[in-house]
Parts: C-alpha cells; structure tokens; sequence
C-alpha cells in the first residue's frame, strides 16, 4: 500500500463505522464546528457567564462543555449555530444529523476587470449511540477561480489554502476533501477520539500556538477533565510536500505529539501550557516510523529528544486569558522554538532566538451596545521560528504552516470589529502587517518561510552562515495591508445557510514588485462549516 493510501486508509474506515452506527440518543461525546463566527458567540457567552469547567483556548469544544450555552439558546429566530444540533435532535427527534454544504461565490476583481467563480459544495453526517459515542465525516468538494492575492498561494505552494492540493491548470482549480471522528467519552471526566481534522489552540483570530489554516491531518486525542483543569494529549501524522512538485510518491511522512495543560485559576482567569515535538519519517537516508518514546502522554519531550541523541524540533508556548468587568477578555501567547537566555539579553539578534508572542482584547456589547464586538490583537515573530535544520521536520504541514500562516519574522496587528442583529451579522477587518519574505528565487532563508533549512542562513566572508544580526522584517521588506468588509443575513439559522456580500482590499508593497493593490468585491450563498482564510499571501 502506498504512502498516499496509508495515510487516508482510516478516513474511509471512520465513514464505513459512520455508515454502520445505529443511533440512539444525544451524545456527549460530539465535536462543535470551528467556524469563527460560531466560536465567537460561544466565547462572548462564557464571556459574560464565567465558570471554572469552561476552557475556551483549545477547540474544537466538545458539546457537553457547551451545555450552559445551549440552555441559554432562546427558541426565537436569533441566530445560534448550534441550533443546528438543537433543530435535528429536538425538533425532529432524531439522533442523525445530515448537514448538506453549499459554497457559491462569484467575485469581481475591480483592478483586472476579471470575473472569479467558487463552486464547491459537499455534506456532514453524525450519528450519535448512546450518550457516549458519536462518528462523523464531512465530504467537501468543488471548483474554482481566486483573485490574485489567493492565486498567488495556490500557484506557489501547489495546494488550496487549509483544503489539500488544487488540482487543474488556467487558473481554474479542483479540489476535494475528508475530514471526520470517532469519539468516544466516559461520563464527562475521558475523550478519546480517532479522527482526521484539525485543532485551534488560543483565545485570539490567530495562534502562535496551534491554528486550523493548514489541511487536515490524522490524529488520536485524549481529553480529561479534572477539577478546574483541561489535558489533552494527541499524536498526529503529517506530510512534507514541499519539494515534491504534486508527486504523490514523493510525499514525506512526518509525525508530532502534543501536550496541552489549561488552569482555570478561577473562573476569570486561565493559564495554560503547551508543548510539541515534531519528528520527520522515512526519508532518503533512514526508515523511520512513530516513535514510541514520544507516547508518553505526559513527560516533557526535551530530555527524551536529548537521551535519544535526537534533533527533533521541540516547541513549547504559553497561553493566557484574563475575564473582567463581563465585557472584556485580555488574552495572551508567547512561543518558544528555542530560548537562551544569555543571547536574549545580548540582543545581537543571534539567529536562534526563535519566539513569538501574541497580545490581544476582545470588548463584548461594547459602548454598552448589545452585540457589538471589538477585537484588537498583536502578533510578533522572529525570523526562524518553526523551522528547523530538517525542512521534514519543520512545524507546517501540506506546504503550510501549523501556527501563525504568514510563518515567521513579521509583525502584525489585527482589528475586527463585528455586530449581530436578529439574522443579520456585519463584520469589518483590517490587518497591517511587515514581514520579511523569502525570495521564491533563492534557497537562501531569510526566516519567513518555515519550510526552509535554517542551515540555508546568509553566509558571512568567511562563507560560515551568518549567527548574528538578525532581526524582523530581513529580506525582502514588505508592508502588507488588507481591509474587509462582510454583511451576512441567515436564510436558515438552523443549518447556517446564509448569503454574504463583502469587499476585500488587499495591498502588498516591497522593493521587488512595487505597490501591488488587489480590490475584489463578492457574493456569495453558503452554508460551510469550516474557515478558508484570505488573510495572508
């Protein structure tokens, strides 16, 4: 069996077990959605009803976390989401729920005068046994024409941006995807799941930590829930495709575990702790496969990398989160590839310091407006953070990265600005950022691109590799800017089918290209689960 049929051979096994479950009753055991928009209004609930058992910064939730948000669920025509759930298991009294997807869009780039196209579409099913047992898989397919600003993705790395590899030529792509779980729980205090999916780690739009931007992945999770704690433990197998110009045989495998420890000190404040260990499989040098010595669910990855005479990338972070007043969320993260303190102190910009940090506020029925959210957040990368000498073992994923999508070496800052009004939701974003690229022309890295060797740094006269002077923004400097503006209004809350119309103005300027402006307007009719992100080129 190749590597390609290895690595999907579970997906299909979670829909045949999907297709075989005789559902009984509402489980406990079921995964909410990762969609934004969703998550928002569950985290601006718990926002204003804090308690000590809700761990907001690791998602996706399960639903048995939620209940206190379900019962607070008017049977109005306000929009909840998770009506979704509460329209099939009430209404129709049913333990199945089929979900169809529907993604039309059709956009108009105003600068090139070009008419773009997205036609996807797809469906959910769940069944649920018991109370303590749920499958579900999710089919998505289509075909479609992007704007510049996203055809530049696409054409560079060969895949669609979270979704897997774009498939066509002349700009018009295809495009499929699976994703789907087993879960399985233990009256509240266990989860373990098999699935292939993806996990957001933080309390912000972006995470230094963990984010949903890149594909799918296959992974196995344990959740327990003690006292006022959250852990949760999960092992995952990825692929390295970056020099396999779309050549399914020459897909790498590689393998992580992952730790993550979350407080609620009390029922406002929450720390939390997090820790990775990226490993690459079977190359052209060695056969390798999981590493049992990375299964332990609970001792730090560091000294095992160094009793195995390792160099496997370790990463570690810390995730913070502070409730006041019932209105205001202040959360934090700070990353750490690698940490020496002497060198930090020195600040000669020794090339491995590798950090990031994250500040950020969410302001909930702000100016005492009901609905009315405000949303500021800070984002700061060093250069070479997430790489690693072994691009194999670099923390990304399918030719993304795993945490932040701009990769490394960039500063950012992000305001969004959202309001919600019976069925109709409007949003604005605006994102600043300066990042210093990697030339696509050069296998020398600047830092920004995580798929690059970090081996491959600027060589100094004496043709050693440049130690010190590094700093954000090296490279090619480029100022990124882009601005959106979204008004949704909810045909059918109870399946989150919705028609959208929205704006989005993108400007890229550096040295190279000059100033590059990209404004595209849209509309769009649909009822997707998942985020497909723009924000980043």
């Amino acid at each position: 069996m190749n590597k390609y049929l290895r690595y999907h051979a579970f997906t299909f096994c979670i829909l045949f077990c999907s297709l075989s479950c005789f559902a009984q009753d509402r489980a406990n055991s079921e995964n909410n959605f990762l969609l934004n928009e969703q998550n928002q209004l569950i985290d601006n609930y718990f926002i204003q009803h804090p308690n000590t058992q809700f761990h907001s910064s690791f998602r996706p939730y399960l639903f048995v976390t939620l209940k206190d948000f379900h019962d607070s669920l008017p049977s109005s025509k306000s929009i909840f989401f998770t009506k979704i759930r509460r329209a099939n298991l009430e209404k129709f009294n049913s333990p199945c729920l089929v979900l169809p997807l529907v993604d039309l869009q059709s956009g108009y780039d105003i600068s090139r005068q070009k008419l773009f196209t997205e036609i996807g579409g797809g469906a959910m099913l769940r069944f649920n046994s018991g109370k303590n047992f749920t499958a579900s898989i999710t089919a998505l397919g289509g075909q479609a024409t992007y704007p510049a600003f996203t055809d530049t993705v696409v054409k560079t790395f060969g895949i669609l941006p979270g979704m897997g590899i774009a498939y066509g030529n002349f700009d018009r792509y295809q495009w499929a995807n699976f994703s789907g779980y087993l879960s399985y729980s233990t009256k509240n205090l266990f989860n373990f799941q098999i699935g292939k999916d993806k996990h957001f780690i933080g309390d912000g739009y972006r995470s230094l930590l963990l984010s949903d931007a890149a594909n799918n992945y296959p992974y196995f999770r344990s959740t327990i829930n003690i006292w006022n704690l959250q852990y949760s433990c999960w092992y995952s197998w990825m692929q390295d495709i970056y020099h396999a110009n779309g050549v399914r045989s020459d897909f790498l495998n590689k393998f992580g575990t992952f730790h993550y420890l979350s407080w609620n000190i009390n029922k406002n404040l929450n720390i939390s702790l997090f820790e990775n260990i990226i490993w690459q499989g079977t190359d052209s040098n060695r056969v390798r496969i999981f590493d049992v010595n990375y299964l332990n669910p609970v001792i730090f990855f560091r000294p095992i990398e160094y009793s195995l005479g390792s160099s496997d990338n370790a990463f570690v972070g810390i995730n913070f989160s502070w409730k006041l007043f019932k209105t205001l969320k202040l959360y934090a993260q700070a990353a750490a590839d690698e940490f020496y303190v002497k060198e930090i102190r020195a600040r000669k910009g020794w090339w491995a310091n590798k950090q990031g940090v994250q500040a950020g506020m969410k302001y909930i029925n702000a100016f005492r407006i009901k609905n009315l959210t405000l949303q500021g957040e800070i984002n700061v990368v060093r250069p070479y953070t997430y790489s690693h000498g072994s691009p194999q073992q670099s923390y990304s994923h399918f030719n993304q990265p795993l945490a932040h999508p701009f990769g490394a070496n960039f500063k950012e800052a992000i305001g969004i600005i959202s309001y919600r009004k019976g069925r109709w939701n409007f949003l604005l974003k605006g994102v600043v950022a300066r990042i210093g690229r990697d030339s696509l022309s050069s296998t020398v890295s600047m830092g920004q691109n995580v798929m690059l060797s970090y081996i491959n740094r600027p060589k100094l006269a004496n043709g050693n590799p440049q130690d010190y002077g590094h700093f954000i923004g090296q490279g090619v400097r480029t100022e990124y800017m882009q601005a959106e503006a979204k008004i949704a209004y909810y045909l059918v809350p109870e399946i989150n089918l919705r028609v959208e119309a929205g704006c989005i103005y993108t400007q890229l300027q550096n040295e190279i290209n000059g100033k590059q402006k990209f404004p595209f307007v849209y509309f769009a009719i649909r009822s997707s689960m998942h985020n497909f992100y723009r924000d980043f080129f």
